[in-house]
């Protein structure tokens, strides 16, 4: 019974990956390589979500160089052009964007489709399924990041932070924030009724977070009512915490509190990881409740 559900599993699925030996570590190998595989046969989906970031911060760079360079609130040492200003926002947007946006769409799309109903009948447990959709992000978010960087730097003339500190700033905030943002994408699959009404659902919720979280404005010119529901949601952390790893210390002055707080970072983002890991266990289920 065994050999004839392995053979006839391409028949039910043809983007199933087989289920060959090798133990949880493996298979979850194999459904990443997959995952990887499948998302770059969707031009569309890899056009947006790596050239999304790099062209909004072309637009800003390009559309402000007329006002010159941010002053440094500290009155030590040179401004920053409002394209290094906001760069450190688009990486924590992109973050944003591979984790929440694409796989609460990706998932939702899959249920409504039949294919997780399906996959549902296949030896394949949740934790295999989980692993290889975070590890298709971390994948093509690594992969989004870098090139965002590359052009940052190489296109646009941005400079990047100098000092090994800073570096691991921006790691441990970008590996933390990436891990939340993927499990909070798999607990918000479950809110579409449809895996058409998907995006109008979830693209809504991603947009206004960025707009308030100090991607797309400069967060202390937010008012304070505004400042505080962004507080509340994990990119305005990440955006936060990548601030300060690329600015100087003196811009640390614009920030709530007139810090980095990277202690306050790490435990908001925790918080959320937690948060999204739970809410992912209690809410995914291989077939909607409905069906």
């Amino acid at each position: 019974m065994t050999a004839t559900l392995t053979t006839s599993a391409p028949i039910l699925d043809t983007r199933q990956p087989s289920p060959t030996p090798g133990g949880v570590v493996g298979r979850c190998l194999r459904q990443i390589r997959f995952e990887v595989t499948d998302y770059v046969r969707h031009a569309d989906t890899l056009v947006f979500t790596f050239g999304f970031p790099i062209i909004m911060l072309a637009i800003f760079t390009s559309a402000f160089a007329s006002q010159g360079t941010i002053p440094n609130p500290s009155g030590v040492g040179a401004g920053l052009t409002v394209g290094a200003y906001y760069l450190p926002g688009m990486v924590a947007a992109g973050l944003l964007l591979s984790g929440v946006q694409n796989l609460a769409i990706d998932i939702a799309h899959e249920k409504s489709d039949g294919r997780l109903k399906r996959w549902g009948g296949t030896p394949m447990s949740p934790f295999v399924y989980f692993a290889g959709k975070i590890g298709q992000v971390l994948v093509t978010a690594t992969t989004q990041t870098a090139l965002l960087l590359v052009v940052a730097h190489f296109g646009l003339g941005i400079a990047l932070p100098n000092t090994a500190q800073a570096w691991r700033t921006f790691a441990w905030v970008w590996l933390l924030g990436l891990t939340a943002s993927c499990l909070l994408g798999i607990a918000l699959s479950a809110l579409p009724r449809s895996g058409r009404s998907a995006s109008s659902v979830v693209l809504p919720i991603t947009l206004v977070l960025q707009f308030i979280s100090g991607v797309y404005l400069q967060f202390d010119g937010l008012p304070t009512w505004m400042q505080n529901i962004a507080s509340i949601f994990p990119l305005k952390w990440m955006a936060q915490g990548m601030r300060a790893a690329f600015l100087p210390d003196g811009f640390q002055q614009l920030e709530v509190g007139q810090a980095w707080h990277l202690g306050q970072i790490a435990i908001a983002l925790g918080v959320w990881l937690v948060v999204g890991l739970v809410l992912s266990r209690l809410t995914f289920r291989w077939i909607r409740r409905d069906a």
